[in-house]
């Protein structure tokens, strides 16, 4: 009897990766057993000793456990990308921000904008206020999330707006609503790729897990959830 792949993955592509797994297991007979932390803790775990089957984080992320042992050479895939977005809960007012002008005003204009501390769409967003010169006046307003429950602390009341990547909007419906993704000129995509454990229980199992992620037939359910399936890196 073959033995459950376990599958470590980041925070942000956990609403997509589950929506998969059971025609997965469905289609092998194979079971799959998730375990998701954000990006960094990821790799720190691994990297610590934590055993893992199949790893979804970021690329360097994952080329870096491959030097050092952790991750297969040559196991590394594609899985997507993910863009960030702004969360409010469902039902109020419309938000524009279409432009940069006009998604300056609406951080401006907010009471509180909840962040991932601890992710790297967190870090993005703090350098990016400052970029914009307005870290002055938007910070303080900040609330620092862990555990990537951004999404839901607007749900929960705690926080006006929220600022995390799309999937994690969607997956906090129906309480929060996705306003709307960041403007182009300020988009930044946090990309995925998948390796498989140098260590695996079952490499082969690993590896028609990771294949099937990785797969064209699942481009349309990802999309759904907020991956985008570019077929080239940038």
């Amino acid at each position: 009897m073959k033995q459950e792949i376990r599958l470590f993955g980041a925070i942000a592509v956990r609403p997509a990766v589950l929506a998969l797994i059971p025609r997965f297991e469905t289609a092998t007979g194979l079971t799959v057993a998730t375990r998701w932390e954000v990006n960094p803790t990821v790799k720190k775990q691994i990297e610590a000793g934590d055993a893992f089957d199949l790893v979804i984080i970021n690329p360097p992320m994952v080329r870096d456990l491959t030097a050092s042992g952790k991750v297969e050479a040559g196991s590394e895939v594609w899985f997507g990308r993910i863009g960030m977005g702004v969360a409010a809960r469902a039902g109020s007012r419309p938000l524009d921000i279409g432009s940069v002008e006009a998604f300056e005003h609406v951080l401006k204009s907010a009471r509180s904008i909840a962040y991932a501390s601890d992710g790297t769409s967190g870090g993005y967003f703090s350098n990016l206020l400052d970029r914009l010169g307005i870290a002055d006046e938007v910070k303080p307003k900040l609330v620092a999330v862990a555990g990537g429950q951004t999404a839901l602390a607007v749900g929960r009341g705690e926080a006006e707006l929220a600022v995390v990547p799309v999937t994690s909007i969607l997956a906090a419906a129906p309480e929060v609503a996705l306003a709307g993704r960041f403007p182009a000129e300020l988009q930044s995509y946090i990309d995925f790729a998948i390796g498989i454990s140098a260590g695996s229980r079952d490499a082969g199992a690993a590896g028609q897990l990771s294949a099937f992620l990785a797969s064209a037939a699942v481009d349309d359910i990802l999309a759904a959830k907020g991956v985008e399936r570019r077929r080239e890196r940038a």
